[in-house]
């Protein structure tokens, strides 16, 4: 009829772009573009859709410090008190078989890895020191079967060789290292765009409704969008579309300095419970954490930083990292993780149509293409 505004789409635009797509992917993290990828492997004539509400992935899977790890002793000590052995090595094979099923998948190359280490540090008379040091042999021995070998050792001499001021014990592990998160998710982007899946930016999901037949998205500008299923894998931000789902949304704070003259830094770190962490990052030092300086504040899907913990780490910088040497911040940011009263992932159907795959707990990097499998495998 004239005059009618309805959108006209040619056959070609009506077959390949319009069609009621047999997945919608919400969030194009980690597991996000996984799992689209692996359902597109599955079912390679299905139309499959990935909606990102920035402009190119956005959330945790780029804002975080790049560390390829599966848990420091003193995490994992903390874990196998809480939980038990059981849940404690069940959890760091599922870490460590993930990042070398990452690594295969992408390629050290294309994901920046650096096997130059990973460490936790431990300063003069810290109780967390006696701890670890306590049941250190005990721990080595109930990751073996997972590793084939020891995994942890002290090296405490490294202490002066990476210029730590401060920290008089130093644990090592040569399984762990640093990445490069960017380089990430720009060539598992590609790799998902290749096969056949479709990538939709500056798109944001409102609201969804299920009835019998599909799920209707509700996206910003009011358009509407036909699915036969969804997968949300918003992970920090789930509680956004899902209000009762249990996940903590948790921003972690981190900083980057220029490059520093004569850096003696090499690999990752972890210090305090691991609630800091630091690695060398183009000639300077990228350092994040200090969320349990107020747990309360940094609950929150606002992305920022806060005077509070900005001083703590720069204090952190002045008095351990680089003690005596001056530095420049070059850049400030802040990403936001999905927590929860478990360090389980949830992976479920939620309904007949719609699934989720959230709560990373801060591991989306180690764990993140595992949870991706676990969830194409609840979409047929």
């Amino acid at each position: 009829m004239a005059g009618a505004k309805e959108a006209m789409h040619s056959v070609w635009e009506s077959r390949q772009f319009h069609r009621t797509p047999d997945l919608v992917v919400i969030g194009a993290g980690i597991v996000g573009l996984f799992t689209a990828l692996f359902h597109k492997r599955r079912h390679p004539h299905h139309h499959v859709i990935v909606l990102e509400r920035g402009p190119f992935p956005s959330g945790a899977s780029v804002k975080n410090a790049g560390f390829a790890c599966f848990g420091s002793p003193s995490e994992l000590m903390a874990d196998l008190e809480k939980e038990g052995a059981e849940a404690m090595l069940a959890r760091v094979e599922n870490r460590w078989k993930g990042l070398l099923e990452l690594r295969a998948e992408l390629g050290d190359a294309a994901i920046g890895f650096e096997p130059s280490g990973g460490h936790e540090i431990y300063a003069a008379h810290d109780p967390l020191y006696t701890r670890v040091a306590d049941r250190f042999d005990t721990l080595n021995d109930a990751l073996g079967p997972i590793f084939g070998k020891a995994v942890f050792r002290w090296n405490d001499e490294a202490v002066r060789d990476f210029g730590l001021k401060g920290i008089h014990h130093l644990v090592r592990t040569d399984l762990e290292g640093p990445l490069d998160t960017g380089l990430l998710m720009g060539a598992l982007l590609r790799k998902v765009l290749a096969e056949g899946v479709f990538f939709r930016p500056r798109t944001e999901v409102i609201s969804l409704e299920e009835d019998a037949t599909n799920v209707t998205l509700w996206l910003n500008g009011e358009e509407e969008l036909e699915a036969a299923n969804v997968m949300i894998c918003t992970n920090g931000y789930a509680r956004e579309l899902l209000p009762n789902m249990d996940v903590i949304s948790a921003r972690g704070q981190v900083l980057k300095t220029a490059p520093i003259p004569g850096l003696k830094l090499r690999g990752t770190f972890h210090y305090d419970e691991g609630f800091y962490y630091f690695r060398d990052h183009a000639g300077g030092v990228l350092l994040g954490g200090g969320r349990n300086l107020d747990f309360a504040g940094e609950t929150t899907t606002v992305d920022g930083t806060t005077p509070l913990i900005q001083d703590a780490l720069e204090k952190l910088l002045c008095e351990v990292i680089l003690p005596e040497q001056p530095f420049t911040i070059i850049q400030r940011w802040s990403g936001i993780m999905g927590m929860g009263n478990s360090k389980t992932p949830i992976i479920e159907k939620r309904s007949e149509r719609v699934a989720v795959a959230v709560r990373l707990g801060g591991m989306g990097v180690a764990i993140g293409i595992r949870v991706a499998r676990q969830a194409a495998a609840l979409i047929h």
